[in-house]
């Protein structure tokens, strides 16, 4: 019964907890991993207060302790078709990434290659079969 979020503020707390432990043994000589746990932590919490706010917002008939099976018949959402789009974008970082090994300029190409499958992935709903 609206449980998402105490999956996730545990885990925060357990970050927490270990980035204090870690900066005591280290004697803040190693301040990377002091960020890198805390940063987890932050993340976690940040997770679970988004699902704790979006859960009093949502009713859903798993929520209630008398809650029916057929109370969640329906349509449950939106689910996009397969696209091609992300493996442009995908083949853009890596054209981008490939920049600084091989020539800045192939990062330049890259970028024109981002906005092209960018604008692609955006609209791929605005025109075609699935058009809105």
């Amino acid at each position: 019964m609206k449980t998402e979020w105490k999956v996730f503020a545990p885990v925060g707390a357990f970050f927490f907890i270990v980035t204090a432990i870690y900066g005591y043994f280290t004697r803040l000589s190693e301040p990377i991993g002091m960020v890198g746990l805390a940063l987890s932590g932050l993340f976690c919490v940040m997770i679970a207060v988004y699902l704790a706010i979006t859960s009093r917002k949502i009713d859903r008939p798993e929520d209630h302790p008398d809650g029916e099976i057929a109370e969640g018949a329906g349509e449950q959402g939106f689910f996009p078709a397969s696209s091609i789009w992300p493996f442009w974008m995908a083949l853009t970082v890596l054209v981008i990434a490939l920049g600084p090994v091989f020539g800045w300029w192939i990062s330049l190409i890259g970028m024109g290659m981002g906005i092209w499958a960018l604008t692609g992935w955006v609209y791929e709903y605005y025109r075609g079969d699935y058009r809105h």
